[in-house]
């Protein structure tokens, strides 16, 4: 049995925002946490969030980045601890049965969707590709299946139509905080109540890669807007391929009337002032920010004709 008097004790997985904010309550909250482990920053990775090794430096917590969280001499210092609590914030690996059972009052996560919609990889990106106006953050028991365990407390958060993703990902952090900060009374003195995911109601996505960024040829404006604004910068952003080259779209905006753009399909044109995007159903978006493959400056729509040599240009199918 945990003694109360004496302050809890948790043992955090962190990464990202989410990461920083959530350790940054434990420690306000005075939970004892005599490790943190985090990751390495990936070699290519855009690194546009916080440090979670910086913050633990800063309050002199102990803080590893293992390869592997399950290497045997890592679970031979968790035990060593006897932690109450192990928390997984934003860390990017699915934590085994060994650090699950490890704590004496659970493993706790938290989730960037309003579980049980959205669960697995990049709930943000996937709830702005689907064009939701609302997600959120989750606090969830663990348990062996990824995002599957019963809810302690969610906070929603509205998705405006011309949000980016990272713009989502901004309040999403905020959320996480507020559901650690107002649950975790409640996960230390044993009064905190959950419930069980009703798992139907939503279901699992994958993760994404640079390549899935391509815009499909037959989708609509709405569609390609909401690709363009979950991928936009610091994300890999979403692109066309004109000859075979990309042309990366980092910022559209919906046009409340289709231009006049020559041809069929998808196209790229410029009215000398203005990029627009126009789709095979002939809706179409005006380009805010794109960008050549290669280049360094944006691509400017008075530059477009001496680039592609025409004003309207087919988008590779």
């Amino acid at each position: 049995m945990t003694d109360l008097r004496r302050p809890a004790l948790a043992i955090v997985f962190a990464y990202h925002d989410v990461g920083v904010r959530c350790l940054r309550v434990l420690l306000d909250a005075g939970v004892e946490v005599p490790l943190v482990i985090t990751h390495e920053d990936a070699p290519g990775e855009t690194i546009w969030f916080g440090s979670v090794a910086a913050v633990a430096a800063e309050y002199g917590v102990p803080c590893v980045t293992p390869a592997d969280p399950h290497a045997p001499e890592l679970i031979e210092k968790a035990l060593a601890i006897g932690p109450d609590f192990v928390f997984s914030f934003y860390y990017r690996q699915m934590l085994r049965p060994e650090w699950l059972t490890l704590p004496r009052r659970g493993a706790f996560n938290m989730h960037g969707s309003l579980l049980p919609r959205y669960r697995g990889r990049a709930p943000v990106n996937w709830a702005v590709i689907h064009g939701e106006s609302e997600t959120g953050a989750t606090l969830h028991r663990m348990n062996e299946k990824p995002d599957n365990g019963a809810i302690v407390d969610q906070c929603a958060v509205p998705i405006l139509a011309n949000d980016t993703a990272r713009e989502v990902f901004a309040k999403v952090t905020v959320a996480a905080e507020i559901v650690m900060a107002r649950s975790l009374p409640g996960l230390i003195d044993g009064t905190s109540m959950e419930h069980p995911q009703r798992l139907s109601l939503g279901r699992y996505f994958g993760g994404r890669r640079p390549e899935d960024g391509r815009i499909p040829y037959d989708a609509d404006a709405a569609q390609i807007h909401n690709l363009v604004r979950a991928l936009a910068p610091p994300y890999p952003a979403a692109f066309v391929q004109i000859a075979k080259k990309r042309v990366f779209i980092e910022r559209t905006l919906r046009a409340p009337a289709s231009p006049e753009v020559p041809g069929k399909g998808l196209r790229l044109a410029s009215d000398g002032t203005s990029l627009w995007l126009v789709a095979a159903d002939g809706s179409a978006l005006r380009v805010l920010a794109a960008r050549c493959d290669g280049d360094a400056q944006v691509l400017a729509a008075h530059d477009f004709e001496s680039r592609f040599g025409a004003r309207c240009i087919a988008v590779d199918a």
